[in-house]
């Protein structure tokens, strides 16, 4: 790996002997497999890639959904498709050599940011070691890798030291705004919980992350001839410009960032304006700044007679914050170092399903996923000389007992 040099004084040499002796042999077992598996799971990205699957878009959805359940179910997995407004989610789950320990939960999504027809003018194309295309790293690659791994334990005759389940959801992408009930419904009990989104570029695990929100504001005026009678209207527009600026006076507080990613609003120049509305993605530092901005939002009213405004919550993720100490990454971290990886972990910016559980206090890590970066951007790519190594480390990961990590959990 290309990260920073391990320096936790707190996972010296000695704290690898647990991995070692949990399954003597396997560290070399699975770095020789991972080499060997790497051309499939790469040729398995492109295949995912090639297959649409825009947010929203339910036919292309579940044509992937239907391929993800076939190649999990090669790996041992049992699968159930979960139907959803815009597609369906999926569920699996692999038994684990000891099924009375709590399930490690997995956390994935099939949708992406690219519409339909994406491929037509950005194929999926490898060069000079990456793999480019829509989705390759957030995250079509992190299906491929678990998939990786999981067939890798299987052909070592290995099965996870615990029950093992993943939950895909088709709306990631736009909040989670129906995945979200599944995947809290699998939380309880949950050991823990990894999410397969992309790392950090650097290949650092992603420790933390900020709430988000998406707030559609909405508003009504008057419509009215522009010309003639524009007197008798209240234009909608005027009303959302003043409203934007509030907002950022609102969203301007400690902690909180404000996107403004879309706005419409009127039908005609010679029309004052009955409607107008704009979608804000909001981002927070910490849950009070959160709580905070999204109360703001709530009170806020017409600057104009006339004028009606409504904010409306679309989808939200609470944040998660940075865990002191966080046995799991000093975990992760002796698992990485007995592969011959140098791993380390830091926040991130982005949010995504793992905020649910780390927010919770649940013990959480995400970025299992592909090395790579542009997530959202043309220049979305991951490196296929790290395909082996995160191959390697999710199976460890899965094939050794976990340490204790909270006090109520065992194994």
């Amino acid at each position: 790996m290309t990260t920073p040099a391990v320096t936790d004084p707190a996972a010296p040499a000695a704290a690898n002997a647990p991995v070692t002796a949990a399954l003597p042999g396997l560290p070399q077992a699975l770095s020789a497999r991972a080499r060997t598996l790497a051309g499939a799971v790469r040729r398995r990205c492109v295949d995912l890639a090639r297959i649409e699957s825009p947010s929203g878009d339910a036919p292309r959805l579940d044509a992937l959904a239907e391929e993800l359940a076939a190649g999990f179910q090669a790996t041992g997995a049992t699968a159930r498709r979960e139907p959803g407004p815009a597609g369906d989610h999926l569920v699996l789950e692999w038994a684990g050599r000891d099924e009375t320990l709590p399930h490690l939960l997995i956390v994935g999504h099939h949708d992406t940011v690219w519409p339909a027809g994406t491929l037509a003018d950005w194929p999926v194309t490898e060069r000079d070691g990456r793999l480019t295309g829509p989705g390759v790293v957030d995250m079509k690659g992190g299906l491929a890798i678990l998939e990786g791994a999981l067939a890798l334990l299987a052909d070592l005759g290995e099965r996870p030291h615990r029950t093992v389940r993943l939950v895909v959801v088709s709306d990631e992408e736009v909040g989670s705004p129906d995945g979200r009930r599944l995947v809290e419904r699998q939380l309880r009990g949950a050991a823990a919980v990894l999410g397969l989104e992309p790392p950090h570029p650097d290949g650092r695990l992603k420790t933390a992350r900020r709430g988000s929100t998406r707030v559609r504001l909405t508003v009504t005026g008057r419509e009215a001839h522009a010309g003639n009678d524009a007197h008798d209207g209240v234009s909608a527009v005027d009303e959302l410009v003043d409203q934007l600026v509030v907002v950022r006076g609102i969203a301007g507080q400690p902690g909180t960032e404000l996107n403004a990613g879309r706005i419409s609003g009127g039908s005609r120049a010679n029309v004052v304006a009955g409607r107008a509305e704009a979608e804000l993605g909001l981002r927070f530092a910490t849950g009070e700044a959160q709580r905070r901005t999204l109360d703001n939002l709530a009170r806020l009213t017409a600057l104009r007679p006339g004028a009606r405004v409504r904010t409306e919550v679309l989808s939200s993720r609470p944040a998660w914050p940075e865990r002191t100490g966080n046995p799991l990454l000093r975990h992760v971290r002796s698992l990485a170092a007995v592969l011959g990886q140098q791993l380390d972990g830091a926040p991130a910016g982005g949010a995504g399903d793992t905020n649910l559980p780390g927010s919770r206090g649940l013990p959480t890590l995400d970025g299992f996923g592909a090395v790579g970066a542009g997530a959202h951007a043309r220049h979305e790519y991951i490196r296929l000389d790290q395909l082996a190594p995160r191959i390697a480390l999710l199976a460890a990961l899965l094939a050794v007992p976990l340490p204790r990590l909270r006090d109520r959990t065992e194994g």
